[in-house]
């Protein structure tokens, strides 16, 4: 007996001193227990924690939100009303990037910040109180700021009694009632999504296009000091030199007439062609279809054109268009080796369609070197399309799409990306 004891109170402290050994003699039912460890997740504590933190911070975003729009509102028949107004906008913005980074570190969730209103320098004052005022980020946030009180007040109660009679399903119900907010926070929180797009789209293209203006201001100025200028100043040395020497010598001096004379056709067909190249007159007086006949007789490709449009395009639009294709037309001429070429203008829908195609060797890129990348961002700021198909080999399909604005400054809104129309499935 006294053996027996001995052993049962010995085998504990050895279960507990020594590990259960395979092998060693140790008790099978005699088994270490797990570590202890939380039931809840750093996840949920999270949650938790963002949804106690809902009613003092909810607390705060209502009181200011209704502070703004009372007084705002009750003040808007004096001089400070709607500056006052105002301030508690762009307030009520700097309380939306607090929550979403409350949301990001708690809940995981990423929302983009909201683009920062523009600075307009040099503007009147009633233009930047206008556009502070319409703001719809800072709408937005005195919205889930006013809205959120009473959700705020239902989750801190579940939340905290939870933890002390529903703790065992508090994970589910965590994730529950947090799941409604990161939908708050990403339906009135968050920038609209195609708005930012096209902002961004806008801001690219403005700098493109003010580039672009530039770079062709110098080429003008260029051709014009290297080319025309240069002949005018030679024309007018040679007729003072004529006009020295028509006493002394006349057949010399009408040799150098003579000469003037050339120089003067010289300089106004560069003068002319220089013209063509900012805007042709034959675009300007007759249309697309004129133009690019006088385009493609120029081409060394024989160029069948067709132009099927109802009505001309707005000024800018037809120029673009032209300069499209008298590009495409040079780039056929220089680099396909192609012995056909045809041009298809046509309008579908609310767009202005282009086709381009040729029976040359094909292989054209946007990186080609041949500045089908420089034609792809010209129509890109004007939201157009390019589309290239130019299989090895060829032919080479070129499709060019830009918005169809009447004469009168309207725009067709409707848009076909189809990019079908009578050049399509050319062989």
């Amino acid at each position: 007996m006294t053996e027996h004891r001995t052993t049962a109170s010995a085998g504990p402290a050895a279960a507990v001193g020594t590990a259960a050994t395979p092998g060693a003699g140790a008790d099978p039912d005699d088994v270490r227990l797990p570590p202890p460890r939380l039931a809840l997740t750093g996840q949920t504590w999270r949650e938790i924690a963002h949804l106690l933190g809902n009613l003092p911070v909810a607390l705060v975003g209502f009181v200011y939100s209704v502070t703004v729009l009372s007084v705002g509102s009750a003040l808007t028949v004096t001089v400070i009303g709607l500056p006052l107004l105002a301030l508690g906008l762009a307030g009520a913005r700097q309380l939306g990037r607090l929550e979403r980074a409350r949301a990001r570190v708690l809940l995981d969730v990423r929302v983009a910040e909201p683009t920062p209103l523009p600075v307009l320098a040099g503007g009147r004052w009633s233009r930047r109180l206008w556009l502070a005022l319409k703001d719809p980020v800072g709408w937005r946030t005195v919205l889930y700021d006013v809205i959120r009180l009473p959700w705020a007040i239902f989750t801190f109660t579940v939340t905290l009694t939870s933890l002390f009679v529903l703790w065992p399903v508090l994970p589910i119900l965590a994730r529950g009632l947090t799941n409604v907010d990161r939908v708050m926070v990403r339906a009135l929180l968050s920038p609209s999504d195609e708005l930012e797009r096209r902002i961004h789209e806008l801001e690219s293209d403005r700098g493109f296009v003010v580039d672009t203006a530039a770079a062709d201001l110098r080429r003008i100025e260029r051709d014009l000091h290297d080319g025309a200028q240069a002949r005018l100043v030679a024309l007018a040395m040679g007729l003072g030199l004529a006009k020295e020497k028509l006493l002394e010598d006349p057949d010399a001096a009408a040799v150098m007439v003579d000469e003037a004379h050339g120089e003067v056709k010289l300089a106004l067909q560069e003068l002319r062609d220089l013209a063509r190249g900012i805007h042709p007159a034959v675009l300007t007086d007759r249309g697309l279809d004129a133009a690019l006949s006088s385009v493609a007789t120029r081409c060394t490709v024989p160029v069948k054109v067709t132009v099927e449009l109802p009505a001309r395009p707005a000024a800018a639009i037809e120029g673009i268009a032209y300069f499209t294709v008298s590009e495409l037309l040079q780039n056929i001429s220089k680099h396909s080796g192609a012995r056909s070429a045809a041009v298809d203008v046509w309008r579908s829908e609310g767009r202005l369609l282009i086709q381009v195609w040729d029976d040359g060797r094909g292989g054209a890129r946007l990186d080609g070197g041949t500045g089908m990348a420089g034609l792809a961002d010209r129509l890109d700021a004007v939201d157009g399309l390019f589309v290239i198909d130019s299989p090895e080999g060829g032919p080479t399909t070129i499709t060019a799409e830009l918005p169809w604005w009447d004469r009168d400054g309207r725009r067709d809104g409707r848009r076909d990306r189809s990019l079908r129309g009578p050049g399509t499935g050319r062989k």
